[in-house]
């Protein structure tokens, strides 16, 4: 078994319970790990024999221009299609982080963690 990680994607979208979070938005981070059989690509060095980070990073994109009031049915969503989409995914870990949210203090980030596996 092998871990690929994509770590530090930066996007702006605009997830959050407040209206004003539907107007302005925000920027976020997310953190990406997925565990699959890494042997085979390991031999060939064939794309095709991997799990494709740029797909990985594809769908986070995708999942996080689509609001959602919680960063919970985000993260939910990432896994989910991860799973559907890439079928030699056998566990993934995503992490969404909310930079400076709108909570009244001076809070650097908050971040919620889903885990899945097959």
């Amino acid at each position: 078994m092998g871990i690929i990680q994509v770590n530090n994607i930066k996007l702006y979208a605009y997830h959050g319970c407040l209206d004003e979070e539907a107007k302005i938005g925000s920027e976020y981070r997310v953190d990406v790990e997925v565990k699959a059989s890494l042997r085979k690509s390991a031999k060939t060095d064939e794309l095709a024999d991997t799990v494709d980070y740029v797909h990985l990073n594809h769908i986070v994109k995708e999942e996080m221009a689509i609001r959602s009031k919680l960063l919970e049915e985000v993260a939910q969503r990432i896994l989910d299609r991860f799973f559907r989409e890439i079928r030699m995914i056998r566990r993934a870990k995503v992490s969404v982080a909310k930079i400076n949210p709108p909570i009244g203090g001076n809070v650097e980030e908050v971040a919620i963690i889903l885990t899945k596996k097959r």
